[in-house]
């Protein structure tokens, strides 16, 4: 048994749901989609019902993908990376803003979270082929069109330009939160009494349980995934777990995560698990991005200034550390 348990993992397996009151039932179901597994719930006044409100939630998100993925060839995403340092290319209005929230999360962060990570030569392999760390001239190389700043929007035009041949965005730490935040809203719009959007552990909520209680996350002791040291009440809120649990590598003797910090090329050290808890599953899944490649102490100190959001960190010890509004014993 492993000692960390990824906090995404349980928030899948963990979740809390109550029994039905009155006619209202909990209807749920899991797929794929953008490459991950998602899982639907809504509570709705019978089975029919829910199903067609969670084929509703399936296509607003299918279509929030086509927005941005960079493996469709025809997004305006890959229209962009296909025309780095060649012209600037107009696009949907949507997702012009989904990049300036982006750019803004990238100062707050101080470009621990930037979607021009996209950029990075990707030198780290972890599919069991490497068999030495790469040089360090290797590693600045592979991180030379890297940066948030480069990016040049206009607003008024809707145009994007990338000005350096090579140039990517991609938004792998942000794209399934934002999917999920439009999922809820969508439903939301159309009454949807309740439910849950989990896309592998990043998730947003509203409403309650069949019963009126509240959604609850437990929060799975990092030495046991049999036990939980907490469950906390999410109302009307999101979740979003960042974890080094399953992919690394190690050489020499040491283990090298996954996550790569976009500044320096170098994979992350420290830090075993991230959740963060904040309204929306957007900045959820961007922070938890961050906060793992800040490090626990600087990263905790920089959720503890943003009003509405928090953070728990498991660190490579499998200590558990919070922000400051997290009311729960780690000892």
């Amino acid at each position: 048994m492993k000692a960390l348990v990824a906090l995404a993992c349980s928030l899948c397996c963990l979740l809390s749901f109550g029994q039905s009151r009155q006619t209202d039932v909990t209807v749920k179901r899991t797929l794929k989609l953008m490459g991950t597994r998602f899982e639907i719930t809504v509570v709705a006044p019978n089975e029919e019902i829910g199903y067609i409100n969670i084929d509703e939630a399936v296509s607003e998100i299918e279509r929030v993908e086509k927005l941005i993925s960079s493996w469709d060839k025809d997004s305006e995403t890959t229209l962009i990376n296909k025309n780095a340092g060649i012209k600037p290319v107009k696009v949907n209005r949507e997702l012009l803003n989904l990049i300036e929230r982006s750019i803004k999360i990238s100062e707050i962060t101080d470009g621990a979270f930037d979607i021009t990570y996209a950029s990075m030569d990707n030198i780290w392999k972890f599919d069991g082929t490497m068999d030495k760390v790469p040089t360090e001239a290797e590693i600045k190389n592979s991180v030379s069109k890297v940066g948030f700043k480069k990016i040049q929007l206009d607003a008024e035009n809707q145009t994007v330009y990338l000005p350096e041949k090579g140039m990517k965005i991609g938004f792998g730490a942000i794209g399934k939160g934002y999917a999920a935040d439009r999922a809820k809203e969508l439903l939301v719009s159309k009454d949807v009494k309740g439910g849950i959007i989990n896309a592998s552990g990043d998730l947003t909520t509203w409403g309650t349980k069949v019963t009126g209680e509240k959604w609850l996350v437990g929060i799975a002791n990092p030495l046991s995934k049999d036990k939980v040291f907490s469950w906390l009440p999410i109302i009307e809120s999101s979740v979003a777990t960042s974890g080094n649990y399953e992919k690394y590598i190690e050489l020499d003797g040491k283990r090298y995560s996954h996550i790569i910090d976009p500044r320096t090329g170098y994979p992350t050290r420290g830090i075993n698990s991230v959740s963060i808890f904040a309204k929306q599953a957007e900045l959820c899944d961007a922070l938890a991005t961050a906060v793992f490649t800040m490090g626990r102490d600087v990263g905790l100190h920089m959720i503890n200034q943003i009003d509405g959001v928090e953070a728990v960190v498991v660190d490579s010890e499998n200590k558990v550390h919070k922000s400051s509004g997290i009311m729960f014993d780690t000892n």
